[in-house]
């Protein structure tokens, strides 16, 4: 088939690039000039492992192109993906939907023929009705069919998503619809992945509720965690109990500073202005974003204790400022409220991040940059994980013990053995969800 993408960010980039692999022709468009020529010079604006080179190929193959001319774009296209941002509104925390109703002003004059509009951008329900709505009244005469087909892919892990989906959600109400999605994706049905077909809302609604339940796990460990914390519990231990039950299961249990990211955070929140606008109210939703965010300030309490005291003047090594690993997106990212307040108390910070380096500079520029984690260590009095990068996990753990000031840790990600980390050298530590008498701090 041929296919437009519209919008060259995150989804749209991995969207296109990936139904190129398959054996489409793509033509992924964007407004801004500066990224599409990027772009044609085969370099990805931000780091997603394996895209660049796949990108290349494609390119290469001669599957994949890029342009301006959302337009035209259409005119060449049988489907027409949009896949462009939905940030929060400030207000309401609601999904801005500015950019997609700019995308179908542009798509609408290029429908020529019969075309299928793909909204994949995450929106709320109701809003691809809306949004065909405005396709008819913008072109009365264009002859096409609307479909959702949110996206489900994990930063640092997006091509193998794209590729080897658990779903795939398509929301029609036209056989023609069904049609065209059904080719589009007809190497997934091939491989007896998954298909889910419902309707607009339905499919629209599905992504908001996917990424609600798994924030409200990550906030409900990280409340088990400080009341393990309190009662002399541990929570890996209570975690790998709660995993192994199949009802449960295992994953997103894994205590630490709190969710970010540009979709948990947003989705939650737009979860909850949803609710509301329809009068609906979401009250685990809100308990969720308001437990999240205590719980990054929480963290800040933890280092206070395990630094014993004051932090003015302290300097601390940083291990990871990206919300995630494999990903250097610094959106929402719980060390941005964290260290925020640790140099308002006066910490000199001393960050390395494999790829958080240029847009974490924006959020922290005065502190100071390290590609080395033991030349961020050294000197140091203190040290704080935020993010599990493999790198930091196979550390020379007693050397770098050695070469602090004062060998101390705040390990908000639990990466390390606390037994490990007394045995090489630091006098105290401190975990989320381990009791502070078990980690030497009372």
């Amino acid at each position: 088939m041929k296919v437009a993408v519209v919008g060259a960010g995150y989804v749209g980039l991995v969207s296109a690039v990936c139904l190129a692999k398959i054996g489409h022709d793509v033509l992924c468009v964007d407004r801004d000039s500066s990224k599409v020529s990027t772009l044609r010079n085969g370099t990805v604006p931000f780091f997603e492992p394996q895209l660049e080179n796949l990108l290349q190929d494609e390119v290469k193959a001669k599957r994949l192109a890029f342009d301006t001319d959302t337009t035209e774009a259409t005119r060449a296209s049988n489907v027409v993906i949009i896949a462009v941002g939905t940030p929060s509104n400030g207000e309401d925390a609601s999904h801005n939907l500015s950019f997609i109703d700019m995308a179908v002003e542009d798509i609408a004059p290029g429908i020529n023929s019969f075309k299928v509009i793909v909204v994949k951008s995450t929106v709320p329900a109701g809003t691809t009705r809306r949004l065909a709505a405005s396709v008819r009244r913008l072109e009365p005469a264009a002859d096409f069919e609307i479909a959702s087909n949110p996206e489900f892919l994990r930063e640092g892990s997006a091509i193998f998503d794209f590729m080897n989906p658990d779903r795939i959600v398509i929301g029609t109400e036209t056989p023609r619809a069904h049609a065209a999605l059904d080719e589009l994706y007809h190497y997934f049905s091939e491989r007896n992945c998954a298909f889910v077909r419902t309707g607009l809302e339905s499919a629209e609604l599905a992504k908001l509720a996917s990424n609600g339940m798994l924030a409200a796990r990550i906030a409900f460990i990280n409340e088990l965690a400080e009341l393990c914390e309190t009662v002399g519990a541990n929570i890996q231990d209570v975690a790998r109990s709660m995993g192994l039950d199949e009802r449960i299961g295992p994953r997103f249990l894994n205590a630490g500073p709190g969710f970010g990211g540009s979709c948990f955070p947003k989705d939650t929140k737009a979860l909850v202005a949803l609710g509301k606008e329809n009068k609906v109210p979401m009250r685990l939703a809100e308990a969720v974003v308001e437990s999240n965010e205590r719980t990054k300030l929480r963290m800040v309490q933890k280092i206070e204790l395990v630094a014993g005291g004051s932090l003015g003047g302290m300097r601390i090594a940083v291990f990871g400022v990206t919300f995630k690993p494999d990903t250097d997106d610094m959106r929402d990212a719980p060390s941005i409220p964290i260290l925020s307040r640790l140099l308002e108390n006066g910490a000199i910070l001393r960050i390395v991040d494999p790829q958080g380096q240029k847009k974490g500079k924006a959020h922290f520029p005065n502190a100071l940059w390290f590609d080395d984690p033991y030349a961020a260590a050294a000197g140091t009095d203190l040290i704080i994980v935020l993010t599990e990068w493999t790198l930091f996990r196979t550390l020379d753990l007693p050397a770098l013990a050695q070469s602090m000031n004062e060998p101390r840790i705040a390990d908000l990600r639990n990466i390390y053995n606390p037994e490990a980390l007394r045995k090489a050298g630091f006098a105290a530590v401190s975990q989320v969800g381990i009791a502070n008498r078990d980690a030497g701090l009372q």
